[in-house]
C-alpha cells in the first residue's frame, strides 16, 4: 500500500509531504495505481520548482518507494494551490480504490 502523509502546521498551512510504499495493484512496471500516484507527486514537485520561487528539500528512495518534500519556509499561494490539486487527485484515487492501495493522511506537525 502507498501511504501519503501531508504535513500541515497549526495554521493549516502546508509544511511538506511524504509518499511511501508500493500500491501492489499490479506487477512492477504495470501498476496503474502506483503510476498515477507517482505522476501526481512528481508533477507537483516539478511544478513547484518550475512555477514558484518556493524552496524545498526533496529526498527519494526508489527501493522503498519514498518521496519526501519538506518546505524551507511557508509555501506561497501558488505552491499551496499546486498542493491542493495534488491532494484532490490523491483523494480521488483513494476513493476509487476504497483505501485498498492508497491511504492519505493529514498530520499536524
Amino acid at each position: 500500500m502507498i501511504t501519503v502523509t501531508i504535513y500541515k502546521n497549526q495554521e493549516d498551512e502546508y509544511v511538506g509531504f511524504q509518499c511511501k510504499g508500493h500500491a501492489g495493484y499490479g506487477p512492477h512496471g504495470k501498476d496503474i495505481v502506483c503510476a498515477s500516484v507517482s505522476v501526481l507527486i512528481i508533477n507537483t514537485i516539478n511544478s513547484i520548482e518550475a512555477f514558484t520561487y518556493d524552496k524545498c528539500k526533496v529526498d527519494t528512495d526508489e527501493e522503498e518507494g519514498l518521496i519526501e518534500c519538506i518546505f524551507h519556509s511557508e509555501p506561497s499561494a501558488e505552491a499551496a494551490l499546486l498542493l491542493d490539486s495534488m491532494v484532490l487527485g490523491l483523494q480521488e484515487i483513494e476513493k476509487k480504490y476504497e483505501d485498498e492501495y492508497l491511504k492519505l493522511i493529514v498530520k499536524e506537525v
